[in-house]
């Protein structure tokens, strides 16, 4: 898949049938080592270590196939934070994607209102990303791609205004599914933290009983700095999940680890190239065995 290429060396057919002991500390420094430069983090990595330091002790294991197979569990245990899929049962269910300039907010919303059009639900886009020159044709764009409807309006305009007429066409429509696009902001400004608190409070008051979703669009070859925003969203917006775009072209996909592990926020979809069809549910234990 392209990524974590580095922690594979550990995995050399070489090695096969080699026995490791759980006093091999030449094994669990490169392994530690790995790990933290695939992203997974220092604190993330050290207890992923130790925790498989101590399986082996506990439950005798020592043959590569089986330490690697102890690796996978407690990594895969580590993503377990919650549930995976997107909430879609109150309509209009809407989704908020939000994220800093560049990561691929406004791509992935394409690729996941075609996903959701193929399963048979009515999507509509909107566009409150009226700062961004462009930001509403590149939209519109991927509307017309995915089939979908959009709501739009003039570079410049109030993103409130947008969405609140999104929400309205919505209603009227029957549509099943909202997905919003917002502005790049930098997790540290605070006046535009606060207009993501403003289109949260639209939706509350114009679809109170509809799902809700707020996903934060990380790009995966920011590494650690990823994880920096992500604990800065959560505590100013609220996050429900993360969307991880560009994993395919990064050995450092452990970021999703260490967001899972420091966050609790689960990873709920990976971008892993640039068709429409390349935005994936993410799925822990698929990704645990692509890696180890």
């Amino acid at each position: 898949m392209g990524f974590f290429s580095k922690l594979k060396k550990i995995w050399q057919e070489d090695i096969i049938g080699y026995t490791i002991s759980a006093d091999d500390e030449a094994f669990f420094d490169e392994l530690e080592e790995q790990l933290i430069l695939a992203d997974v983090g220092v604190e993330t990595a050290g207890e992923a270590v130790e925790q498989l330091r101590s399986r082996m002790k506990r439950e005798g294991i020592s043959g590569e196939t089986a330490v690697r197979a102890a690796l996978r569990d407690i990594l895969a245990q580590m993503l377990d934070v919650g549930d995976g899929s997107l909430d879609l049962s109150r309509r209009p269910a809407v989704v908020l994607f939000i994220g800093v300039n560049g990561v691929g907010k406004t791509t992935s919303i394409g690729k996941l209102g075609s996903s959701l059009k193929n399963s048979g639900r009515r999507v509509l886009l909107c566009a409150a990303d009226t700062f961004r020159a462009a930001a509403a044709d590149q939209l519109q764009i991927w509307s017309e791609r995915a089939g979908c409807e959009l709501v739009r309006s003039t570079e410049g305009a109030d993103p409130g205004a947008v969405l609140f007429d999104a929400l309205a066409a919505a209603k009227a429509r029957g549509t099943d599914v909202v997905l919003c696009d917002t502005a790049g902001r930098l997790h540290n400004k605070d006046n535009l933290m606060k207009e993501l608190a403003k289109l949260s409070r639209i939706i509350d008051r114009e679809c109170p009983d509809a799902s809700r979703e707020t996903l934060l669009v990380l790009d995966a070859t920011t590494g650690q700095n990823g994880l920096i925003q992500a604990r800065q969203f959560k505590e100013t917006a609220g996050l429900t999940g993360i969307v991880l775009t560009k994993l395919d072209g990064t050995a450092k996909g452990g970021i999703v680890i260490a967001i899972a592990r420091e966050l609790g926020v689960p990873v709920k979809f990976v971008g892993m190239g640039e068709g429409i069809d390349d935005l994936k549910p993410f799925d822990a234990k698929e990704y645990v065995e692509a890696i180890i």
